[in-house]
């Protein structure tokens, strides 16, 4: 049976992010993907438009349907909107054997709030003491530690008040600096440095989380499911395609269709697309 994972977290319309990023990920490495929808927004590559949270209890049957007959092996989160989404999130993980991603979601890349202002001490008090590790961004770091992230040292400021929070680890991203990630622990610092990858990057923190979700439950060790995760979304942001007429989403299946184009090259297949009409 295939390792099944959960997201928690929010509908993108235009499908280049949220839900449909990360349940494309756990399909492209072979997972089966659950998810627990805690708000739907209209969004397209221009921004979002309009976001309408669902209320808890309509979370809560989500997240108890799916832990009723699947043994989920990790989970994560994205959006989650509310501090009532937020509670009612820590209170049914708090006692199941789940590894836990918190993806701390604040604002989406295009544009537009997907936390309310209140909801972050909640995710605070409620969720990051149950962290496996949290994955937040510069500007997120800064939320949730209170210190702005410039460099490696306030980076390292940061992800300690962080743990200092409760979370087991923290990955404080740096594609907004340098695209050097910082991976700590109580007991260490790791510097995982990153290369800029043109393309279009609408999604790319989710398939990042995604992936890194993936690898845990697989089997990996952080550090090691730390290095792939950024390699495949390095990956996905080099296959993004231009859809719409703002930023374009990324492409999570980017290796596969490599790997294709290899294969038939190797075996002089013809390319699908020679039998269109």
């Amino acid at each position: 049976m295939p390792t099944v994972v959960l997201t928690i977290g929010g509908s993108d319309s235009g499908g280049g992010a949220g839900i449909q990023a990360d349940i494309k990920t756990f399909s492209v490495l072979g997972l089966h993907g659950a998810c627990a929808i805690t708000a739907i927004t209209a969004q397209n590559t221009l921004g979002v438009e309009k976001v309408f949270g669902l209320g808890p209890d309509a979370v809560r049957a989500q997240l108890q349907s799916i832990t009723d007959d699947f043994a989920v092996a990790a989970a994560k989160t994205g959006m989650l909107y509310s501090a009532e989404i937020v509670r009612t999130v820590a209170d049914h993980l708090r006692d199941r054997d789940i590894l836990l991603v918190i993806d701390p979601v604040i604002e989406a890349e295009a544009g537009g709030r997907l936390l309310c202002p209140e909801a972050v001490q909640a995710l605070k008090e409620h969720l990051l003491p149950l962290a496996h590790v949290v994955t937040p961004n510069i500007f997120e770091a800064e939320a949730l530690s209170g210190v702005a992230v410039r460099d490696k040292e306030s980076a390292v400021l940061a992800a300690e008040r962080i743990l200092d929070a409760g979370a087991g680890a923290v990955i404080v991203k740096g594609g907004h600096l340098d695209c050097t990630d910082l991976l700590a622990t109580k007991e260490t610092s790791l510097f995982l440095p990153g290369k800029r990858v043109a393309g279009e990057n609408h999604g790319v923190g989710c398939t990042y989380s995604a992936a890194l979700t993936a690898y845990l439950a697989s089997g990996a060790s952080l550090p090691q499911a730390a290095r792939r995760a950024k390699r495949f979304a390095e990956e996905a942001l080099s296959g993004s395609m231009r859809v719409g007429r703002g930023v374009g989403p990324v492409g999570q299946a980017a290796g596969l269709r490599a790997e294709a184009k290899s294969y038939r090259a190797i075996c002089n297949v013809p390319d699908a697309s020679d039998y269109l009409l």
